[in-house]
Order: C-alpha cells, then sequence, then structure tokens
C-alpha cells in the first residue's frame, strides 16, 4: 500500500520494481512543477532503469511507495529532460535557504511530498534547520509547510546535499547524476567535490567533459586532481589539452605522479605502452601469500588489477628489476599463507612489449582469457599493466561517452 507521505531525502537510491517484483531500476530525483496558489506539484521521477539511463517516471504510473521500495505499472524508455518551470527536488532545492514568518532564515534540509488523490501528489512539509544559536552543535530544527515560507529571491541550493548523494553512488553513476545537473550547477557541484571523488568522476566521463570541467578549476586545483586519476587516464587528458596549459599542470603535479604521465605520454596511443597503467601490484619473489593478499585488498587497487600479482626483481616501482612473474589471485586462495610467490609463478602467461600493437595486446588476453597483461620494456623491466578495461576503452568507438550523454539529454 502506498503511503501517504514521504520524505524526499529517503526516496534517492530507492528500487523501482514493476507488478511482478522486478527490479526496473532505482529513483534518482523528484519533478515537480510551480504552481501560484499551492505548494510544488509533482509530476513525475527521474528513474536510473537498467540498460536505459535516466527516463522520466509520470507520478500517475507509481502504484505504490513504501517499506524502501517504488512499485510502478510501467517505466517509460523516454529519456529525461527537464522542461522548463520543472525543478528536480534532490538537484536543485534542498540545502536552498528559504525565511520564515519571523524573519529569520533557515536551510531546508528535506522536504515531503504527500498524495492528495490517485496519481495526485504535491509538497507538503519542509524540514528546517535554523541557525546555531551557540558556538557547538548544529542549530534547531522545525518543521513547515510550503505557503508558510519565502524562499529567498536569488538563494542557490547548498551543495551539501548533493555531494553526499554523490558519495554514495558509483563513480560511473555519479558521472550521469553530475551531466543532469544544469550546466552552472554542475561546475560548482565539480568544484567542491573532493580531489579523489572529482578524480574518479572524470575518469568516466567523455574527454570533451572532462577538458570543460578542468578548464573551469584554477591551475594547481586541476593539477591536484590530476594526481588523483589513474596516470593512463590522466595522461590522455593532458594529451587533448593545449601544449602550454599541459606542461603547466604537470609541473604543478606531484614528481612521481608527473613522471609516470610523460612516460605514457611518449607513447603511441595504439601500443602496449599507450593503453597500460603504471601502477600494478608488484612484490619480490620472497614475499608471502598472506603479503600478496593483503595488498590485494586495498581499496585503491581496482578489481582489474587486483586480479594479479606482478614478482619482480627489485627495485619494486615501475620501472623495476627484471620481470620475473605473475600470480593469479585465484591462485592465491589456493595456498598457504607462508607460501613464497616465486613457487606460484604462472609460466604461460608471456608479458607484450612497450612497442607491441593494441591489437596484439588484445589478441593475447583473449587467447589466454586475461583479465590483465604485463608490460614490459626491451631489458625485460616491468614497466606498466594493461587491463581489461584499457582495452574495452581502446575497442570501443572514441565517442562512446559522448554518445551516452547524448541518450541522457
Amino acid at each position: 500500500m502506498s503511503a501517504a507521505t514521504v520524505f524526499v531525502a529517503r526516496l534517492a537510491g530507492v528500487g523501482v520494481f514493476d507488478p511482478a517484483g522486478e527490479r526496473v531500476g532505482k529513483v534518482r530525483d523528484v519533478v515537480t512543477v510551480p504552481r501560484a496558489d499551492a505548494s510544488p506539484r509533482v509530476v513525475g521521477l527521474v528513474v536510473e532503469a537498467r540498460g536505459a539511463g535516466r527516463v522520466f517516471l509520470s507520478i500517475g504510473r507509481v502504484a505504490a511507495i513504501g517499506g524502501g521500495q517504488l512499485i510502478a505499472s510501467a517505466v517509460s524508455e523516454r529519456r529525461f529532460r527537464q522542461r522548463g518551470g520543472e525543478r528536480l527536488l534532490l538537484a536543485e532545492v534542498l540545502g536552498s535557504t528559504v525565511t520564515l514568518r519571523d524573519g529569520t532564515s533557515a536551510n531546508l534540509e528535506d522536504l515531503s511530498i504527500s498524495e492528495r488523490g490517485p496519481g495526485e501528489w504535491e509538497v507538503d512539509e519542509l524540514f528546517l534547520r535554523k541557525p546555531k544559536t551557540g558556538p557547538f552543535g548544529k542549530g534547531p530544527t522545525t518543521l513547515a509547510h510550503w505557503g508558510d515560507v519565502q524562499h529567498e529571491p536569488g538563494s542557490e541550493q547548498g551543495t551539501e546535499h548533493l555531494l553526499a548523494s554523490l558519495d554514495e553512488l558509483a563513480a560511473a553513476d555519479a558521472a550521469s547524476a553530475l551531466l543532469d545537473l544544469p550546466q552552472q550547477r554542475m561546475m560548482e557541484v565539480a568544484e567542491d567535490l573532493p580531489d579523489e571523488r572529482l578524480a574518479d568522476i572524470l575518469e568516466e566521463m567523455s574527454e570533451e567533459r572532462q577538458i570543460e570541467i578542468l578548464d573551469s578549476l584554477e591551475d594547481d586545483r586541476a593539477a591536484d586532481v590530476l594526481d588523483q586519476m589513474e596516470p593512463d587516464d590522466a595522461a590522455d587528458l593532458i594529451a587533448q589539452l593545449p601544449t602550454e596549459r599541459g606542461e603547466t599542470l604537470l609541473a604543478l603535479m606531484d614528481p612521481d605522479e608527473a613522471e609516470d604521465v610523460r612516460m605514457l605520454l611518449a607513447f603511441g596511443a595504439d601500443t602496449a605502452g599507450g593503453l597500460m597503467t603504471t601502477e600494478p601490484i608488484i612484490l619480490a619473489s620472497d614475499a608471502t601469500v598472506a603479503e600478496a593478499l593483503a595488498m590485494v585488498r586495498r581499496h585503491e587497487f581496482a578489481p582489474a588489477l587486483a586480479a594479479a600479482v606482478c614478482v619482480t626483481l627489485p627495485p619494486y616501482e615501475a620501472p623495476t628489476g627484471r620481470f620475473l612473474g605473475m600470480v593469479h589471485f585465484q591462485r592465491l586462495l589456493r595456498y598457504p599463507p607462508n607460501e613464497r610467490l616465486g613457487t606460484l609463478l604462472d609460466e604461460q602467461i608471456e608479458p607484450v612489449l612497450v612497442s607491441d600493437t593494441a591489437a596484439e595486446v588484445t589478441r593475447q588476453m583473449a587467447s589466454y582469457n586475461l583479465v590483465s597483461v604485463p608490460v614490459v620494456d626491451p631489458a625485460g623491466r616491468l614497466v606498466g599493466i594493461v587491463t581489461i578495461d584499457d582495452v574495452l576503452d581502446h575497442v570501443l568507438p572514441a565517442d562512446w561517452r559522448s554518445r551516452e550523454e547524448a541518450k541522457r539529454g
């Protein structure tokens, strides 16, 4: 049975199901239109639908909301496109400033929508937080109706709620959510995102969008974000910038990170050197299975990088000493913690040369069902690793991310 009242912040990310109980997507926002003599009317929801991106779900198709889920009679295939006059409650309203009848201002932290009749929903109560009255803690909270407050002219929504919602999403979903915001709002939120999070999100965008956001940042901030990106992604992005700005950002980056990026820029885009990342998991041959598993567990390693451990002679940072071999994660699980990695090397895996073509790398990965392949220089030193996502980025059309962004529009 549908709940009569629902708080909007709790709707974010709620699963959307069809009447048969199959999950078809999740809620991303609530779409409203203003009314002169009443609170805004809810016209629908923005739903992240499986295989279709962000679509519009008319409020009339919502059969029930409750128990942490939403049931819809049908979810359309129509891509969501915000129309004039429509407002997104999560993206544009939450976090804004309003004025109470006593003249004091308050921050709108949440608001409820209520069902007035079949398929008829409107904004009801506002959950407000007043300014702090002392040096400690937060300000007092209160509930008010839409008509009891005045929205301050020109007041902008704070980014706190958006940042919190983006933080809960996978990087690809967060990139979609950021790109769905109005242009100015997108830049404001990008400015407030932590360097590491913004780097993760940029890696999921088309090069045009990456450049657009990077151009909006001061050089020092842009360099900090590039430091947090995977070296191969940072190199791809810098390669698209004007030469002068690219050199400026490289000079501002951490020297070690900049060195990796410069090395990648020296290789052709269609070679193993141009595809690889320079930060695989590298250990000595006398390291144990326990040490290797501890490295694999570290959250900063993407799944494809954590699928195998590279074993080399010292030094143990690319370019390393002579490459000895790889040990896959699955094999690590089959041996006791004190087993030495040097005894577990996969002798069937041959590294590729930095000069090998992308086609040769792809064939090797396909032939041996690999998710990653080591890359060595002519002296046999490990310089990087090509993962399956590096290959997919290369074989997909150059504008595949742009096409997805166009579909969302």
